[in-house]
């Protein structure tokens, strides 16, 4: 029973970022066109659940960061969407922050602007350009530029 409630939490959680990753190609030639969804390619490859739950609040993991539920939201509404690449780059600046002692941390990139509890290893919220414009970051104690 219990796995079935992991799978269909896995299942929910995916539906909900899968628009905010791109889609894609499969690794094997096909004709052109032809994508699988990053649903499809997370479902055959994962052997254990990416889901976990942490004060009743779920969080998606990606490259060893959770994205809170505020951050995916976020996502969604200004249509932000980050590469496998630039999610590495992300956890690396995380990474780097936290060997300086950081708690609390701004990673800006090119695009857009992340804060990140870094004990937690969580991204907290995210900003597109226009929405950094004439903010003031408060309860941080670094940043991180990539």
């Amino acid at each position: 029973m219990e796995k079935m409630n992991t799978a269909s939490q896995l299942a929910n959680q995916l539906s909900r970022i899968e628009g905010l990753i791109p889609k894609a190609t499969k690794v094997n030639p096909s004709p052109v066109g032809e994508t699988e969804s990053f649903k499809e390619v997370l479902t055959q490859s994962l052997e254990t659940p990416a889901v976990a739950s942490v004060n009743g609040s779920v969080l998606e993991k990606v490259n060893g960061l959770k994205f809170s539920n505020h951050a995916i939201e976020r996502m969604q509404s200004r249509g932000i969407s980050y590469t496998p690449e630039r999610l590495q780059k992300l956890d690396e600046a995380v990474k780097k922050a936290a060997a300086k002692g950081s708690k609390d941390t701004l990673v800006l990139m090119d695009d857009s602007a992340l804060i990140v509890s870094v004990k937690n290893n969580t991204v907290v919220t995210v900003m597109d350009k226009n929405n950094m414009r004439e903010n003031v970051f408060t309860n941080i104690d670094s940043t991180v530029m990539i």
